[in-house]
């Protein structure tokens, strides 16, 4: 095995990601539903885009309008970047300075987990929302709090992921710290007999309709649907997920 054989890297991280989500194209799903309205509207902005999957399928399923993708991460959007036929952009979403120029606002992936602070929540939100035209939506998804994801987020449960070009890691979560809603965790690759090659952490915002729907309304949105699966289930206790359609006012 060579030293390169030996490596994982942000682009295998990128890659990587596509290989192990799919988007769902089926009509009756949730990420189907977002398929669809991203291919018929006029201008779409999709915040914490990643690879850029979403936009992709939209642009190969005859979209004609404006599509935009954001995100902070380079190597996501590096591949993002293989269709120059949309507009990609390295920011934040507070960072973004967009000004009612969007018929639908889409977060995916739970990647609004990522606003931790009640600050960047506030601040992605607002931004999110001058984005948007008046009346039009915002699409996303996030985990609900208490159906306690993370307590499956360990060694036990990770496996050998092949990346196309035959080379095999080990993967697995390590849940460090839980501190109410905030979820601090590591997910590390490592040679198939054990020897760590990348170590990466995060901290994710868990969230229940009580602590999610205030935020929207400050910042001037109307809850009109909630769901609790991406079958566009009821939102009901024992939901593992809080799917919300919001319009802006």
């Amino acid at each position: 095995m060579t030293a390169d054989e030996h490596t994982f890297t942000d682009a295998d991280s990128a890659l990587l990601y596509d290989l192990e989500n799919p988007w769902d194209t089926d009509e009756s799903s949730w990420e189907g539903y977002i398929l669809r309205c991203t291919t018929l509207l006029d201008a779409v902005l999709d915040v914490g885009c990643g690879t850029g999957s979403l936009l992709h399928l939209a642009r190969e399923h005859g979209a004609k309008g404006r599509l935009v993708g954001v995100d902070p991460d380079p190597a996501m959007l590096e591949r993002a970047r293989r269709r120059d036929d949309i507009e990609w952009s390295q920011a934040t979403a507070a960072e973004m300075a967009y000004e009612a120029e969007f018929d639908l606002a889409t977060m995916n992936s739970n990647a609004f987990q990522c606003f931790v602070t009640d600050d960047e929540l506030r601040a992605s939100l607002a931004a999110i929302r001058r984005a948007l035209k008046d009346d039009r939506v915002f699409l996303f998804g996030t985990r609900h709090l208490q159906a306690r994801a993370w307590e499956a987020w360990n060694p036990e449960n990770g496996g050998v992921v092949t990346l196309p070009d035959g080379r095999q890691f080990r993967s697995w979560y390590q849940v460090e710290k839980v501190d109410g809603p905030l979820v601090t965790f590591t997910e590390t690759m490592a040679l198939l007999d054990g020897t760590p090659v990348r170590t990466a952490g995060t901290t994710l915002r868990f969230h229940t309709p009580e602590t999610l729907n205030p935020f929207l309304v400050e910042a001037g949105f109307r809850i009109e649907s909630q769901y609790g699966d991406e079958k566009t289930g009821p939102l009901t206790p024992d939901s593992r997920a809080i799917i919300t359609v919001a319009r802006a006012q």
